[in-house]
């Protein structure tokens, strides 16, 4: 197999078909959400406004914006452990767009390889920025699921909520033990001497490989990765919490309940069913907030607002997509 194509990858010549199966997947589980609740009704769904609403909602806005710049900075953290030079403020962008496209257009290309297309036409690294962007994001695989066992260690009373607390410590410990099959099948020196200094996908997973190692010997640098994705992910959960209290939930939703239950929110909508986690992510969150007294009207509606407040942060990202595209000189690359 030869190298990988790094051109800017293009729109699926029927994207309106792949959409509407998206749209047809959430509409499918938002239906199933509202009918297996009789009494639901949907002009609940819409909070009372207060004088306090706006300023949650700002403050939601504030945080889901500053999430995208934190993730920036966890790529950029992951990037350095890799050896490779990278300029916050372009990664900022391609992230953007990445978000942009993913939430936004009728597209099967998906943000993550459209970023990998412009980090590495910046920087003429291919595999190190296809391996930047894995590693970035099986970071999560480790730090969502450690937030949910935090949030059940210092709230134990949530220990008790039956289903709901089985099925998010049953999502946390499933990705913690996928993350630790990844890694050790990608980690090994078997894995390792088979793919390296090999050509297409090979080279890939040796950049993966690679990273893992470099991880390895340098502690450091890979606890800044993880240290950053900790504080990406509570930015996440806090920008649940000012948009909870938008909706109206009261002290029954407080900072411990998020912690415990939104990162298995967010492990559960990453599912390839519907667009954006739409229709998941509302009955996530339906399941996990109703034995603390949260109607299903009202955790509809969080989910909901979420989606909507990273779909205008995603709006952000639509310069960036139509003008970011362009090739730009490679960056120096480290011979870590």
């Amino acid at each position: 197999m030869g190298d990988v194509d790094t051109t800017e990858p293009t729109r699926s010549a029927h994207p309106w078909r792949g959409l509407a199966l998206r749209i047809g997947g959430s509409l499918a589980m938002l239906g199933l959400l509202v009918w297996q609740v009789p009494s639901f009704e949907a002009d609940e769904m819409v909070p009372e406004w207060t004088s306090s609403t706006p300023w949650w909602l700002l403050g939601a806005s504030v945080l889901t914006l500053a999430a995208i710049v934190l993730s920036s900075m966890r790529w950029q953290a992951v990037l350095t452990v890799l050896g490779v030079r990278s300029h916050l403020g372009h990664l900022i962008k391609y992230y953007l767009a990445g978000q942009f496209v993913s939430n936004v257009l009728p597209t099967t290309i998906g943000g993550d390889v459209l970023r990998v297309s412009r980090l590495s036409r910046e920087n003429g690294e291919t595999p190190a920025s296809f391996a930047s962007v894995v590693l970035e994001r099986l970071t999560g695989w480790l730090v969502l699921p450690v937030i949910t066992y935090f949030g059940f260690a210092v709230n134990p009373g949530l220990t008790h909520l039956g289903t709901a607390t089985k099925v998010a410590l049953a999502l946390a410990t499933v990705t913690l033990v996928l993350l630790v099959v990844v890694l050790g099948l990608v980690a090994s020196h078997r894995f390792g001497g088979r793919v390296t200094d090999r050509e297409g996908w090979r080279r890939f997973a040796a950049a993966i490989h690679l990273g893992l190692e470099r991880m390895r010997r340098h502690p450091a640098a890979a606890a800044n990765v993880l240290a950053v994705g900790f504080v990406y992910q509570l930015a996440l959960v806090l920008a649940a919490l000012f948009a909870a209290k938008a909706v109206g939930m009261g002290v029954e939703v407080g900072l411990t309940a998020l912690l415990a239950f939104f990162p298995a929110v967010a492990i559960a909508q990453v599912m390839p069913i519907g667009i954006s986690g739409l229709g998941i992510r509302e009955g996530a969150f339906a399941l996990f907030l109703a034995p603390l007294g949260v109607p299903t009207e009202q955790a509809v509606a969080l989910g909901l607002l979420l989606y909507l407040l990273n779909l205008g942060v995603s709006l952000l990202g639509a310069p960036a997509f139509a003008f970011g595209g362009r090739s730009q000189p490679p960056a120096t690359i480290a011979t870590a």
